[in-house]
């Protein structure tokens, strides 16, 4: 029985120990992914782990983040909406958590339509236009004004801007980029991946990287064919960038509440004129420094610092960082500080976690000297086996008595010589008596009828006292011995018996 349960405990040991690990992938994919112009795009990112895996994507090795508009970062997947052809290129999904990382890579393929129809069309000369003027005539519109709005874009040196002109008509209509009126080249924009170097792809996008003060200007897209023409102007200003200590902008951390075994996050969002190393603290309340390895005094408290994941750069020249916490416990309460720091200095922002009770009921386990938490067969196993020895003692004592109490020998037999009465004696106590009731015992007497005998012996005188009759079965006989001033001895004995 005791192999049993070890086995078991070992067999929930290894099943424990074998469902914590790095991500893992869960499911196959196709690494390589097309797509047609204009149409949403959805990348899986089969990953699973325990603890669960923070995802991140990346883009030819830039990082994806809320600042792109048209990419959504799913659970399990990214999400790129009205797809264009700068979207085509090498993605990646990192799923990391505490014991490691898994990526899965994928090259995307935007397939445009009217560039191949175009394609086809310059064998023919002039024949590439013969399907468009069969049409009516369409004057160029933007389709996307939503994306437009904001006209006046400020960036820090080193970061990135992208400018969109996404239009449509009949014919196809064509676009040039303009600067301060000037046409604008590719070598002059920085845009690496904007298309249209050979002119037959349509750049909508304009792609501004790595920006220098003399990216600053006014950017004017000119959008033609032959039934009309549209503009539209951005102006960008590129900041001079200055050394100075981080800024946490926005709002974050703020306070968060999370279900007792949940997950939740903070999030920090850091201006920086070079990277800043950014770090989380968490208070350490009174009496609770002894649970942790170190701690480090800021004034009159104590912090713990916590592991720190991978800082992500954003367009805007600002930095992010999130902590996660998983699977929240009581102890995860409390104040948590987000540290920007750089050469210049450092800022620092507070938020608080509160963690809600467990609402499930507490089952009661049996205490254990080595170990606080056992599987479920030890704690069902100690009782059962401590109830089963009880109850096995129980009915052995019970067993033993019922033998001795059967195999014991008679009571008159057991008593001393000296206190059993003659043979004669106790054969011839009954005959001597009066005759006893039918329903009674022929073989010996009951306590009354003894007791109703001596007493009309007693009244009748005692002069002709008979010899005393003792009922035949008696359980004990004991003498007593009184001795008075005036020398006399009196000896009398009690008996008990039992018919």
């Amino acid at each position: 029985m005791e192999l049993l349960w070890v086995c078991l405990f070992l067999e929930m040991i290894l099943m424990s120990s074998a469902a914590r690990g790095p991500p893992r992938v869960s499911e196959r994919v196709a690494h390589r992914q097309s797509i047609r112009l204009g149409r949403t795009m959805k990348l899986p990112c089969p990953v699973e782990g325990d603890p669960p895996p923070l995802i991140m994507w990346t883009k030819d090795g830039r990082n994806i983040h809320s600042g792109w508009t048209r990419f959504r970062v799913l659970q399990h997947a990214l999400r790129i909406k009205e797809v264009e052809t700068d979207d085509a290129g090498t993605y990646i999904c990192k799923a990391t958590n505490g014991f490691g990382s898994v990526n899965i890579n994928y090259t995307l393929i935007v397939i445009d339509d009217s560039s191949s129809r175009g394609g086809a069309g310059t064998a023919n000369g002039d024949s590439e236009r013969a399907p468009e003027l069969a049409g009516k005539l369409v004057r160029p519109r933007f389709t996307q004004p939503a994306k437009m709005r904001k006209r006046v874009i400020a960036r820090p040196v080193g970061s990135s801007v992208r400018l969109k002109c996404t239009a449509s008509g009949n014919p196809r209509p064509d676009i040039v980029w303009l600067k301060d009126s000037r046409p604008l080249v590719d070598e002059d924009s920085g845009a690496g991946g904007g298309g249209g170097g050979d002119g037959k792809k349509k750049k909508w996008t304009l792609s501004l990287k790595n920006l220098t003060p003399e990216h600053s200007g006014k950017y004017t897209c000119h959008v033609s064919n032959r039934a009309g023409e549209i503009n539209a102007t951005y102006k960008v200003e590129v900041i001079q960038r200055t050394n100075s200590k981080p800024i946490l902008t926005g709002t974050h951390p703020v306070n968060t509440t999370v279900d007792y075994g949940g997950t939740t996050s903070f999030q920090c969002k850091v201006h920086s004129d070079v990277k800043p190393v950014i770090q989380w603290l968490k208070r350490v309340e009174p009496g609770d420094e002894n649970k942790f390895n170190s701690t480090i005094e800021v004034g009159d408290h104590r912090f713990v610092v916590l592991p720190t994941g991978e800082v992500w750069s954003r367009p805007d020249g600002s930095y992010l960082n999130k902590l996660l916490i998983t699977r929240a416990k009581e102890e995860d309460a409390g104040m948590y500080i987000c540290l920007g720091a750089n050469t210049m200095g450092y800022s620092f922002r507070s938020a608080y976690l509160t963690v809600l009770p467990d609402l499930k009921p507490q089952i009661p386990s049996v205490p254990s000297a080595t170990s606080p938490s056992l599987p479920w067969p030890v704690i069902i196993g100690i009782p059962a086996g401590v109830a089963f020895i009880l109850v096995t003692a129980l009915l052995w004592f019970c067993q033993s008595k019922r033998t001795c109490s059967s195999s014991s020998p008679s009571s008159s037999s057991a008593l001393p010589a000296a206190q059993r009465l003659p043979t004669a004696n106790r054969d011839r106590a009954c005959p001597t008596l009066p005759p006893q009731p039918a329903s009674g015992d022929k073989d010996c007497l009951s306590y009354e009828d003894y007791i109703a005998h001596q007493q009309l012996l007693l009244a009748q005188g005692g002069a002709g006292l008979a010899p005393k009759v003792y009922p035949k079965i008696y359980t004990d006989i004991h003498t007593h011995t009184h001795s008075h001033v005036d020398g006399k001895v009196h000896q009398h004995q009690h008996i008990h018996y039992q018919c």
